[in-house]
């Protein structure tokens, strides 16, 4: 390889305490494009019961509508440092909104099941680059002023999915199921506007290489068929597609490893001591926070007979505590730096994943319960920002779109994964006896226990602090 991991250390940071001028614009920006496309994952859920119905599809064909649009967004992931490099984060990010916008209109005029899904297909596409572009163009302003900023960005990700259904149940309680989508019009256009206005011309910095066709060919069906077959494990067919999503995978590490830095993602990134351990630490991030996310309404309802209504209002400490935590990241990680922070949320988190083992096993006692979920929302929410800016930090500025690339392939890996892990420990025992679906709800959670380990031993290889920052600095 030509370029040394970790070479590009604090490169991507500037020099001044002062943020850099128009941040907030960016950021503002940012947000609205990664709101949008998470959001837009989850708004349709609610609603397929009734498309099946109008569109005179069966369920397992209109459930294509959801699954569609999130192998789409696995798809084009790959795409995105290419694409960047060929011609600029400002213009791919225009044309994602304009594609994005312009396939929502016609998801609202969608005249059966087949066309709905092609246009969800388009619409997750775009929507694809949205997420990860959003987190690019605000790391490239801020630099080392990431974690300042950073939660204007993730907030959106964080809040979308929880939103999804609470938007598209009251636009069905007046309106059709077109305006789920047309609801992304009057917002689509006034981003994309607001894009053109503030996001900085970076065509300068463009530098237009050859697409890796073969590494294309390799990565993006083996995130499709691992996605969707992990998704699927308990059948044959998902077992399949699992093998062999993960061979494409083998595949690829061989060719990017004989491509070097013509590889559609370089493997030279991952020799970088700071960026693997920001990889690691965020894919295990996702797999407890997606996990976690699974395991605990569904003890909730078998375990504890609750339901699904008022397990929705028992989930909201978690993201309570998420939320308490994101807006003090700046303050937190000038002050206490990335390495102690992090160490100190996963600890947190770890401590309301033991609480959940000593519930499922002993009983469960609601507001005990709610201190867990705080716990774990509180410690999760102070890992994320740190450690992806401790990984943006590693590299150097011209590499930020294959680092991005490659932090939200290894991201999304980790919550299927672990999810399914936990899933399988569970097993079907969920509905037994109430004293083996205790069991069986213990040792799962004391597997969530295991992963949140792994994620404090993750935290301890990231950085003290951000290059360039000064020890002792003031909080802001």
């Amino acid at each position: 390889m030509s370029r040394a991991p970790d070479a590009g250390a604090g490169s991507v940071l500037g020099g001044s305490d002062r943020l850099p001028r128009g941040i907030w614009k960016i950021a503002s920006v940012a947000a609205i494009g990664s709101f949008m496309a998470q959001l837009d994952a989850t708004i349709v859920n609610v609603s397929l019961p009734g498309l099946a119905g109008t569109l005179h599809a069966a369920f397992p064909t209109i459930q294509w509508v959801m699954s569609g649009y999130l192998l789409a967004l696995a798809l084009t992931l790959p795409l995105n440092g290419w694409l960047v490099d060929r011609i600029g984060a400002r213009a791919l990010y225009l044309w994602c909104f304009a594609a994005f916008t312009l396939a929502s209109g016609l998801c609202g005029m969608a005249w059966s099941a087949p066309s709905l899904i092609g246009f969800r297909v388009v619409q997750g596409m775009a929507g694809g680059l949205l997420a990860p572009m959003a987190q690019m163009l605000v790391a490239r302003a801020a630099g080392r002023h990431l974690p300042r900023v950073a939660s204007m960005v993730t907030m959106p990700i964080l809040l979308a999915p929880l939103l999804g259904p609470i938007v598209a149940g009251g636009i069905l309680t007046f309106a059709s199921w077109r305006w789920i989508f047309l609801f992304n019009l009057p917002v689509g256009l006034l981003a994309f506007a607001l894009a053109w206005r503030f996001l900085p011309d970076d065509r300068q910095e463009a530098r237009p290489r050859a697409l890796d066709l073969t590494g294309l060919a390799l990565l993006s069906p083996a995130l499709v068929f691992f996605l969707y077959g992990i998704d699927r494990l308990g059948q044959r067919m998902g077992g399949a597609l699992v093998c062999g999503g993960l061979l494409l995978f083998v595949l690829y590490g061989a060719w990017a490893h004989r491509k070097g830095d013509d590889a559609l993602i370089d493997l030279w990134l991952f020799g970088g001591r700071v960026f693997s351990a920001s990889v690691a630490t965020l894919f295990l991030l996702n797999g407890a926070l997606f996990a976690g996310q699974m395991l605990v309404p569904v003890w909730l309802i078998h375990g504890c007979g609750l339901s699904p209504d008022r397990v929705g209002w028992l989930m909201m400490p978690m993201g309570l505590g998420m939320m308490c935590t994101y807006p003090l990241m700046g303050r937190l990680t000038d002050r206490f730096g990335i390495r102690r922070l992090t160490n100190c949320g996963a600890l947190a988190a770890f401590a309301g994943a033991l609480l959940l083992v000593f519930l499922a096993l002993r009983g469960s006692a609601f507001s005990l319960l709610a201190g867990a979920l705080f716990l774990r929302g509180a410690g999760m929410g102070a890992i994320g920002i740190p450690s992806m800016s401790a990984g943006y930090a590693s590299v150097k500025r011209e590499d930020l779109p294959v680092a991005t690339t490659a932090l939200n392939i290894v991201q999304r890996l980790g919550g299927p994964i672990w999810t399914t892990l936990c899933a399988m420990t569970l097993g079907g025992q969920a509905s037994a006896s109430p004293f083996m679906a205790s069991r069986a709800f213990g040792l799962a959670f004391g597997l969530l226990c295991v992963l949140h380990a792994g994620l404090f031993l993750a935290t301890l290889l990231l950085p003290v602090r951000l290059a360039g920052k000064r020890e002792g600095s003031a909080p802001d």
